[in-house]
């Protein structure tokens, strides 16, 4: 089973247009229009474009990434926004593990309009973080109109097609998460069973909660069988439930990619 996240527009704050300063020239966005379903729903991407040598994060990006952040106040005859992501990359640097996107990414959408037979305008802000030597965080605006009667277009397309596999995909049977107390939050390991994708295989768990802080997986291989453990932790200091259902583990290794969501107890 696969969930997309919705960002409804009620929830999003008001922003301005114009570009990043005074670090512009380090990334760009452009509104690709994209097409419109038969069910009514908008298909268009974000393309996000960094100069040579400069990366960006994913949704998950390690201890010393900025994950993006996405805003469509503005828009018209636009309900909700679902942003998808593309099989990032893992980058290794002094000793730290970071993933995302080098030298640019695009962002597929799928947008959601209560009134599919009317035009579409999308405004609004993408914040993430572009790292080289030096990590900055960049805002850039955007404002592009979606026709009804858009073409299909080959980079959201590939975008799309450039998703990890599902459970079910990958042959993965049943995945389990145990869950014990630790001084300040949760130590979860789960367990499944998953044949090698590469020698260097890395495994991301995340909580399905934005507040709650997720350590860096510890992996361990016995045969087919892959276990990871993180910590999580609040980010108020305070106890919190876990909900297994929104756990999200993805396995990277050998340009391959693998999302699980939802786990059983042990």
């Amino acid at each position: 089973m696969r969930m997309i996240s919705l960002i409804p527009l009620a929830m999003l704050a008001l922003s301005s247009p114009g570009w990043a300063s005074p670090y512009d020239k380090l990334a760009q966005v452009e509104v690709i229009p994209g097409w419109r379903n038969a069910n009514g729903d908008h298909i268009a991407g974000l393309r996000i474009t960094l100069a040579p040598g400069w990366k960006t994060y994913w949704r998950a990006p390690g201890d010393a990434g900025i994950p993006p952040s996405f805003s469509f106040s503005g828009s018209e005859n636009i309900r909700a926004v679902a942003p998808h992501w593309p099989v990032p990359e893992v980058f290794n640097s002094n000793g730290m593990q970071t993933i995302g996107y080098h030298d640019g990414v695009v962002f597929p959408l799928t947008v959601f309009t209560d009134a599919p037979d009317q035009p579409m305008q999308i405004s609004g802000r993408i914040d993430i973080g572009v790292c080289e030597e030096i990590c900055i965080p960049v805002s850039l605006s955007f404002d592009a109109a979606l026709p009804i009667d858009g073409g299909r277009d080959s980079a959201i397309t590939a975008a799309l097609v450039d998703r990890p596999m599902t459970q079910s995909e990958a042959g993965i049977g049943p995945v389990s998460c145990s869950i014990d107390p630790i001084r300040d939050g949760l130590r979860v390991t789960t367990k499944f069973d998953l044949p090698p994708l590469s020698t260097d295989e890395v495994v991301v768990v995340e909580s399905g909660d934005a507040n709650v802080w997720v350590s860096e997986a510890q992996t361990q291989r016995y045969g087919d069988q892959i276990s990871a453990t993180v910590d999580m932790v609040h980010h108020s200091g305070s106890a919190f439930a876990l909900d297994r259902s929104r756990v999200k583990i993805s396995v990277f290794g050998g340009h391959q990619a693998i999302e699980i969501l939802g786990c059983a107890g042990r």
